[in-house]
C-alpha cells in the first residue's frame, strides 16, 4: 500500500511537473529533462510512468479534462436557474485557468495536439452539449428568449469563452480573465434574456463560483 501510495504521488508530481514545462515552453520546446526537473523526480521515476513526451502531453490533457468536468459537476448537482448554471460553469472555468497549472497547460496542449496525435475535439463537444441542454432548459424555464436557438447558443458561448480567455491570456497572462468573462455576459445576456425576466446577477453569479486553489509542483522520487 506504502509503494502504491507513493507510485500514485510520483505519478501525480510528474504531471504537475509536465504541466509546467509545457505552460511555460508548449509541445515542441519541451523536453523529458525538464519535465523531470520540474517533477523533481529521476528520469527512471518518469520513464517508469510515462514512456514518451506524447504520454505525457496525453496525460496533462486528461488531467485538466477532468478537473474541469469535476468543477462541472458540482456546480450542476446544485440544480441552480439554468441561465445562472451556465453563467457559473463559464465562471468555473475562469477561475481554474486562473488558478490551476494543469488547466492551463491543457489549454495551450490543445492547440498544439496536432504536434503529438491527440483528438481534442470530445472536451468542446461535450461542453456545447452541456450548454445546449442547459439553454433549452434556460428557455423553459422563462429566462431565456424562445427565439434563441439553443445550439446556435451553445456554440457561441463556447466559442466567445474561448476567444476571450485567450486574448486575457495575451494581454495579462490572464489575470483580468474573470473581468473580461463577466463583461462577456453583460455585453451578451441583452440579446438572450427573455423580456419578462429580470435578468441575471453576472458579478454574483461568478461570484458564487467556489474558487479552486492552485496546485503547486511537490517532487517525489520513485
Amino acid at each position: 500500500m506504502v509503494l502504491q501510495d507513493r507510485a500514485k504521488a510520483t505519478r501525480e508530481a510528474i504531471i504537475a511537473g509536465a504541466a509546467l514545462v509545457f505552460e511555460e515552453h508548449g509541445f515542441g520546446t519541451a523536453s523529458v529533462s525538464l519535465v523531470a526537473e520540474a517533477a523533481r523526480v529521476t528520469k527512471g521515476a518518469m520513464y517508469f510512468h510515462f514512456k514518451s513526451k506524447d504520454e505525457l502531453a496525453r496525460a496533462v490533457l486528461d488531467e485538466q479534462h477532468a478537473i474541469t468536468v469535476a468543477a462541472g459537476e458540482r456546480i450542476l448537482a446544485e440544480k441552480a436557474p439554468s441561465l445562472e448554471t451556465i453563467i457559473r460553469l463559464c465562471g468555473a472555468f475562469g477561475a481554474l485557468l486562473a488558478t490551476d497549472g494543469v488547466v492551463r497547460a491543457g489549454i495551450r496542449l490543445t492547440l498544439e495536439a496536432s504536434a503529438f496525435d491527440h483528438d481534442v475535439q470530445r472536451p468542446y463537444e461535450d461542453w456545447i452539449a452541456i450548454m445546449g441542454r442547459l439553454a433549452e432548459q434556460g428557455i423553459q424555464e422563462g429566462q431565456i428568449r424562445p427565439s434563441v436557438d439553443p445550439a446556435f447558443l451553445s456554440r457561441y458561448i463556447v466559442a466567445s469563452f474561448t476567444g476571450v480567455q485567450m486574448v486575457s491570456n495575451v494581454l495579462t497572462g490572464r489575470e483580468d480573465v474573470m473581468d473580461r468573462i463577466q463583461q462577456m455576459w453583460e455585453i451578451l445576456l441583452p440579446g438572450i434574456t427573455h423580456e419578462s425576466w429580470a435578468g441575471s446577477d453576472v458579478s454574483a453569479a461568478l461570484v458564487t463560483t467556489t474558487p479552486v486553489p492552485a496546485r503547486t509542483t511537490m517532487g517525489a522520487q520513485a
